[in-house]
């Protein structure tokens, strides 16, 4: 009998609070260097879990030299991306998280002023709804008479997430 995810119900809600919320402040110090310092607070319950979070901080094209500390998880610089990927492996609800970056800037800085890419926000959920709707009934009918059992797994993805950072 083969197995299929099957994805009958979708929905976009528009005034929603984030799960995961992110404060950014990035100072930086005339020709020689930068830092940011961010902060990711999950907004849910502390019964639930956010898996594999990804935290996408945007820096100068320009950074060289990085240097991480956090108190969860990893960090890795992604020059290509001119971005610092924070990855957190398992965020408890109700916790708080900080990550420090540090990049060496060259001592002759360009006259172009750089457009400030957002953070961009990426996690799951499982067994868990923003909405709190739930299946109540579930009938499946099966001609072949194999014994299928109803079953329901929730999973709050991301989506489109983005914040915009500050100076």
């Amino acid at each position: 009998m083969p197995f299929a995810l099957i994805s009958r119900c979708r929905f976009k809600f528009t005034q929603i609070k984030p799960l995961i919320w992110v404060e950014s402040h990035i100072e930086k110090h005339a020709h020689s260097r930068v830092e940011i310092m961010v902060k990711a607070r999950s907004q849910f319950k502390r019964r639930s879990t956010a898996n594999n979070v990804e935290i996408i901080v945007p820096v100068p094209s320009d950074a060289d030299s990085p240097k991480f500390r956090s108190t969860t998880g990893t960090c890795k610089w992604l020059p290509e991306k001119s971005a610092v990927s924070w990855q957190i492996k398992s965020f408890p609800g109700g916790k708080e998280f900080l990550m420090r970056a540090s990049f060496g800037l060259p001592s002759v800085e360009s006259d172009e002023i750089e457009g400030k890419p957002p953070i961009q926000v990426k996690f799951e959920i499982p067994y868990f709804t923003v909405s709190g709707i739930q299946v109540r009934y579930l009938k499946i009918i099966e001609k072949s008479g194999y014994q299928a059992l109803p079953w329901v797994r929730y999973i709050t993805q991301n989506g489109d997430y983005q914040l915009r950072t500050n100076t």
